[in-house]
């Protein structure tokens, strides 16, 4: 599974079985605002929406981004693991 950035929409994308998970951001002072995250019905319960966060994190690490979590289950994901809690406030 492969996150897309849509960068026009404020979208980090994921296609699964055809229907598409989403993380929704803001830029402010400089830093990315992850404030939505998204699993299609059809596909939930499958843990889709951990690897769709983490995959975000780590497309947005490789292109120089910094960010913040204000999405409660956004800001779970990175408070499970050392090396996301360091770099996603």
């Amino acid at each position: 599974m492969k996150v897309i950035h849509d960068k026009d929409n404020h979208q980090f994308t994921m296609e699964v079985d055809g229907e598409i998970a989403k993380v929704d951001y803001t830029l402010k002072d400089g830093k990315m605002h992850l404030v939505y995250s998204e699993v299609p019905f059809n596909i939930r319960g499958q843990g889709i929406g951990k690897v769709l966060v983490e995959k975000t994190f780590e497309k947005l690490t490789e292109e120089g981004y910094h960010a913040v979590a204000v999405c409660g289950y956004i800001k779970s994901v990175a408070k499970r693991s050392d090396k996301w809690n360091a770099i996603i406030g």
